[in-house]
């Protein structure tokens, strides 16, 4: 009988954690009912037990949330990043960002370099590991970035808009001056980078030095206003490293010709 009414308590109890959106601490249930029974813990080491099941299961998913939303590139993390590539004043820059403190003070990270130095994996890299954190990021190329924005000025819902995009801690622009845009687009580029001022951090990359940015908001005067925005409160990165494409290629031609060439067919 007490085995049948411990039964029918324990079904009684899964079904009321999951008509209370538990599933936590449903799955670790009968695992911390176990660890409570063999260390004869009390009733509240076993709740706490639960609780902190349930709390790193929310977390988790989460952070699994925060990932989907990121549109970061999933291959770009510092799992697959050379970080030996690094100049080391450089990778001591990249170590201090670890803890995520420049979210907090609203500060740009600006990476420039030539095409192919690493500058997108980097980035990616950095803001994947404040996804892991907890923080909220979204990745956008500069292309597509200023065509939503257009967009929406269209629709007369910039406003709108800008409002989603700030809700983001890091907004991740690529390639910002890889491809020419119009007046028009490079204008509600600028609206975006003067409303995230000092209210949200904006992690940059770019081909192109400051002096040439001219070409991207082609005004002189919202060429230097923007800069100025982005510079005020930013950890400036420089990749003058080699492109890691033409490395890899001339490694591979290396390895090639290191290869003893097969024994040629004599005739008989």
């Amino acid at each position: 009988m007490s085995a049948r009414r411990d039964h029918g308590q324990r079904k009684r109890i899964e079904d009321m954690l999951r008509a209370l959106h538990l599933p936590g601490m449903r799955a670790a249930y009968e695992e911390c009912l176990g660890t409570a029974a063999r260390a004869s813990l009390g009733c509240e080491a076993f709740l706490c037990m639960l609780l902190e099941r349930e709390t790193e299961a929310r977390e988790a998913r989460r952070i699994e949330r925060l990932a989907v939303q990121s549109r970061l590139p999933s291959e770009k993390t510092f799992a697959t990043f050379d970080r030996r590539r690094l100049p080391p004043g450089t990778a001591r820059i990249v170590e201090t960002m670890s803890d995520g403190s420049f979210l907090d003070r609203c500060e740009n990270v600006l990476v420039f370099g030539n095409p192919g130095s690493g500058k997108t994996h980097l980035v990616c890299a950095i803001a994947e590991e404040q996804v892991r954190k907890g923080r909220s990021v979204l990745f956008m190329t500069s292309s597509l970035l200023v065509q939503h924005l257009l967009a929406a000025k269209r629709d007369l819902a910039l406003a709108g808009a800008l409002k989603k995009l700030a809700r983001y801690e890091a907004l991740v622009i690529d390639d910002i001056g890889y491809v020419q845009h119009s007046r028009d687009e490079m204008e509600v580029l600028f609206t975006l980078l003067a409303e995230r001022y000092e209210r949200g951090s904006v992690l940059l990359t770019s081909n192109l030095p400051f002096s040439q940015w001219d070409r991207i908001f082609k005004d002189p005067m919202v060429t230097a206003a923007a800069i100025d925005r982005l510079v005020h409160h930013s950890i400036v990165v420089e990749l003058n490293l080699q492109s890691y494409r033409m490395a890899a290629a001339q490694k591979a031609r290396k390895a090639g010709s290191d290869k003893p060439e097969p024994p040629k067919e004599t005739k008989e």
